[in-house]
């Protein structure tokens, strides 16, 4: 890691300490733009993403912009994305930029500086990145974030259909897709925390719909020693309930995520901010 810089893990257990663990992606749907009284064009990007990051930054654990919203608006779309990392970081909040990015070798590493390394535009405090090639293909991500103090998630279970025929195939010993991910996120995680981390910098994506997949599957998601970012809360059928059922004992860790539920609130900021500290509040209350 750079001199000077502190880890990912160890600024994330700061930020739930201080203001929560509820993470709100910035999702900057056509139809939430509409909602907002936004046009679906750069314009209407900007005004909809610097909203949130003004009522929120300081309000959430974590801000989740989804890159794919700002891509599908060309070169100037990415522009936005780069100030919202950048209006983030100014406003003394945590980022996650929900990229899934995911390939092997040099093109990783590509990834890796465009998303993890420091100067980079692109480059939030976090990123989430896709494990189906591999997890040794993440390799030069994991490198990078670590010299650079930033975090990576990757998948593991996620709450699409889909996803079980790859995740949940098991390998000839019996060991399931989802758990070799989670075990090798948990070697590299105890490594830093027996250099002295609070916690990893090596998450991993679980969705708030899961249920009991994880134990079916022989996932010891305590064990990872990382953050959880559990997305699916909220519009997409997850309950504050359903979080703590599908992490467990993890929960000091976990990070669950929405975002129409809280955005779909706006555009005012109070309403914003109202919306959001409703949806802690239900996460906290659980027993």
């Amino acid at each position: 890691m750079s001199d000077g810089v502190r880890p990912f893990g160890d600024r994330l257990a700061e930020a739930i300490d201080a203001r929560g663990r509820l993470t709100v992606g910035v999702d900057p749907h056509a139809s939430l733009l509409a909602a907002w009284g936004l046009r679906d064009d750069v314009a209407g990007l900007r005004e909809f993403s610097l909203r949130t990051v003004d009522a929120l930054a300081t309000r959430v654990g974590v801000l989740k912009p989804q890159a794919a919203f700002y891509e599908r608006h060309g070169s100037a779309g990415v522009a936005v994305l780069e100030e919202v990392v950048a209006a983030i970081r100014a406003a003394g909040g945590l980022s996650i930029v929900d990229a899934k990015r995911g390939d092997i070798g040099s093109t990783m590493q590509g990834y890796a500086d465009a998303f993890l390394r420091e100067g980079s535009p692109l480059a939030g405090d976090a990123v989430t990145l896709s494990t189906y090639l591999g997890f040794g293909s993440l390799i030069p991500a994991l490198e990078t974030a670590a010299a650079h103090g930033r975090g990576v998630f990757a998948l593991c279970l996620t709450s699409n259909p889909e996803g079980a025929s790859v995740q949940h195939a098991r390998e000839a010993d019996g060991t399931s897709v989802a758990a070799r991910i989670a075990r090798a996120a948990g070697e590299r995680n105890a490594a830093e925390i027996a250099a002295g981390a609070v916690m990893g910098s090596v998450g991993l994506v679980v969705g708030a719909t899961v249920r009991d997949a994880a134990a079916t599957l022989g996932v010891d998601l305590e064990a990872v020693g990382g953050p959880l970012l559990v997305p699916g809360l909220g519009a997409q059928g997850g309950t504050a309930a359903d979080v703590r059922a599908v992490v467990g004992a993890a929960w000091p860790r976990s990070l669950p995520s929405t975002s129409r539920g809280v955005l779909g609130a706006g555009p005012d900021a109070g309403s914003l901010v109202a919306a959001a500290d409703q949806a802690r509040r239900e996460l906290e209350d659980q027993p």
